[in-house]
């Protein structure tokens, strides 16, 4: 898993409440088991009409947010099924954070594990970085997971609290299989000490 540090990016404005899994990646694209390849479906049926082709109005088929890295939404998202896809969908398009003032627990979670960084901040603060992205590509966030900050294109600064054994994960890029294998000599040498103590296992 990538290491997230400090991130200076487009953040692409999503003001809708309640944006749930299904609307994030939708159903149909739930058979594959690869991290890979599910940006292009991210948000599917808010970008492409019935044909396939874009709508121009959403927010990431816009020129200037096409390569956004972080998104900053309204209340609640990630509500709906826990499918681990749709975090998959956000970092295979690119985003490394989101910025809400709420986000539904099972998708929270599994966004750590998945390298992106999820921030809650109070409504008065997403409101200025909303904002703040909806001018576009030139107007550029920064998220400083070492300091916890986010900071605005027009130097405002916001602290977010997060957990401490989360924001370690983050800044080593360890996830599940990252942190046993950081204990692979403590688990070699207890397989040893077992195989001599117990032979017949």
């Amino acid at each position: 898993m990538d290491k997230f540090e400090t991130l200076t990016g487009i953040a692409a404005p999503m003001p809708l409440v309640n944006i749930d899994t299904d609307m994030i990646i939708p159903k149909q694209f739930l058979k594959t088991i690869k991290r890979s390849g599910l940006g292009v479906n991210l948000f599917d049926e808010m970008r492409y009409d019935s044909d396939g082709n874009e709508i121009p109005d959403f927010v990431l088929n816009k020129d200037a947010y096409r390569n956004a890295e972080i998104i900053v939404a309204g209340d609640n998202f990630g509500c709906g099924s826990s499918r681990e896809h749709a975090p998959w969908a956000l970092k295979d398009f690119g985003i490394r954070a989101v910025i809400s003032t709420s986000f539904a627990d099972i998708f929270y979670n599994n966004c750590f594990k998945n390298g992106i960084l999820p921030i809650v901040l109070p409504k008065e603060a997403v409101d200025v970085l909303m904002k703040d992205a909806e001018k576009g590509a030139n107007a550029r966030l920064t998220v400083d997971l070492e300091a916890q900050t986010v900071t605005s294109s027009d130097g405002d600064v916001f602290s977010f609290e997060l957990d401490s054994f989360k924001k370690h994960c983050l800044l080593e890029g360890l996830d599940d299989i990252g942190l046993t294998m950081a204990k692979s000599d403590s688990i070699a040498s207890f397989e040893a000490q077992a195989a001599q103590s117990r032979p017949w296992v």
